[in-house]
């Protein structure tokens, strides 16, 4: 496609050899995984993004060597600023956003609603995957 803004492209498409999604399934309210008969319950494609997209919600980003600094993120850099209310919500809008970008099953984050009750940060959003749309809801984003 031919265009005056050729770093602005709106057609995303995941590589045709990227291979199913998948994750252990959570249990959400607890913050454990899901076990069957001692094994992990695995889950797929659009529900095993979600998954991720919660996970990676709740982990500051550079704190743990067990991941990439592409994962977790960056909302812990809002506590203590003197930001208005409203600069703080757009910046944590931003960081949901950045902290669910590096997956290449999502395509796009919608709809981000941000709600700040004292040191608590709760985000909802939907996301487009390539399998299709999720939703996100009540996830206490780490900010710390």
């Amino acid at each position: 496609m031919n265009t005056i803004f050729p770093i602005f492209q709106s057609d995303v498409t995941a590589p045709a050899d990227l291979p199913v999604c998948r994750e252990v399934a959570w249990d959400f309210e607890r913050n454990r995984p899901l076990f069957r008969a001692g094994e992990p319950v695995m889950v797929q494609r659009a529900e095993a993004v979600l998954v991720w997209a919660w996970k990676a919600l709740q982990t500051s980003r550079y704190r743990h060597l067990l991941y990439t600094w592409d994962y977790g993120n960056e909302v812990e850099r809002l506590v203590g600023q003197p930001y208005s209310a409203e600069t703080k919500r757009a910046e944590a809008q931003r960081y949901v956003e950045e902290t669910l970008a590096p997956n290449p099953y999502i395509t796009a984050v919608r709809d981000i609603a941000v709600d700040f009750q004292e040191d608590r940060l709760t985000i909802a959003c939907t996301i487009d995957t390539i399998y299709g749309t999720a939703s996100l809801g009540g996830v206490d984003v780490a900010t710390g």
